[in-house]
């Protein structure tokens, strides 16, 4: 689940409102560019998503997410 500091979001268990999170938002899929925030909704119903789970920012982006970051 993490990499150095960091968890992949494809498992819906492991999101929930108020991580710290990057996710790619649709216009940048192509590029790979991330955005980092804090969830506000879990959009993705599903327990998994191969391209990472849908989420909502509070800042009102929605993408996917690619990493968690967790607190040492």
């Amino acid at each position: 689940m993490t990499v150095n500091g960091q968890a992949n979001g494809q498992q819906r268990q492991h999101i929930r409102a108020g991580l710290d999170v990057d996710i790619v938002l649709k216009q940048d899929q192509r590029t790979g560019k991330t955005t980092r925030g804090i969830v506000k909704d879990i959009l993705t119903n599903s327990p998994f998503h191969p391209h990472g789970i849908k989420v909502r920012l509070h800042s009102g982006q929605v993408g996917r997410v690619k990493h968690i970051h967790v607190s040492p």
